[in-house]
């Protein structure tokens, strides 16, 4: 039995058709689209959109990688073709407004497209979250699904350290009234999962410990039982992590849009 699907997603595309432009433009992203367990992420930010009646619009199959893996991976004439391409559509459709829920499609919109020519504003999905919530839009009544519970935050080093988003993560799960517990290495000093660079596509070099095991034992030494994450590749080391320590049935990982869809 298939589930009914509840929830609108308009292209830009069919808005052009019809003389409208959206308030902002999803960019969904390679995980978003394609993997598995991150699809579950672009349904519940949509859910989300859908239900505080927000005016977006996706590209669908007019969006391809921004090119940050290439580029990363040292492949710059891929990374060039690819944002060139981008860029021309979305200044074809005249977008100026995009929200992203991964930070390396975030880093790469908002710092490295406007030298090719792709000026836009460029919001990480929590940041939007937040504004959202501070403008009354997102709202909880009487405590939340994790009302009480211990929540430890991974902080996303392109939401981080490359772009200095620490406090609208954080502000988002205080609307949970959860108690949020910070790991050891946090913030300014917040330990990489072990995917950035391009290293999420291979094998780990040889050595002591996988750095997504290191970044877990942190985690629990919280004892929070929920990882919250709010990057797709964040969300597959640290999963992946949870699954090198057998812990996979009682500490769970969700993205900042999941644990909100369960709570409004």
């Amino acid at each position: 039995m298939t589930e009914t699907i509840a929830y609108k997603v308009p292209t830009m595309a069919e808005m052009a058709m019809n003389g409208q432009m959206p308030e902002i433009l999803f960019w969904v992203g390679c995980a978003g689209s394609f993997d598995d367990r991150y699809k579950k992420v672009t349904i519940a930010f949509v859910k989300i959109l859908n239900k505080i009646g927000v005016n977006f619009a996706v590209l669908g199959t007019e969006e391809s990688c921004t090119g940050d893996p290439a580029r990363r991976a040292g492949n710059e004439f891929t990374f060039q073709m690819l944002a060139q391409q981008n860029i021309q559509v979305l200044n074809g459709y005249g977008v100026k407004k995009i929200v992203t829920a991964c930070p390396h499609c975030f880093n790469t919109l908002k710092n490295e497209y406007p030298e090719l020519g792709g000026t836009y504003e460029v919001i990480h999905h929590s940041q939007y979250l937040q504004q959202l919530i501070n403008d009354g839009k997102v709202k909880i009544e009487g405590g939340g699904t994790f009302k009480g519970q211990k929540i430890t935050y991974h902080d996303s080093c392109y939401l981080g350290r490359a772009n200095e988003v620490y406090e609208a993560p954080r502000q988002v799960l205080e609307i949970l009234d959860a108690e949020l517990v910070e790991m050891k290495r946090c913030r300014t000093n917040g330990l990489c999962c072990g995917a950035g660079g391009a290293q999420m596509f291979k094998e780990p070099e040889k050595g002591f410990k996988d750095i997504n095991v290191e970044r877990i034992e942190d985690a629990l030494a919280t004892g929070a039982k929920t990882i919250a994450v709010a990057c797709p590749f964040c969300m597959t080391m640290i999963s992946d992590g949870v699954k090198n320590k057998e812990k996979e049935h009682e500490v769970k990982v969700y993205d900042l849009a999941e644990l909100l869809i369960q709570t409004i």
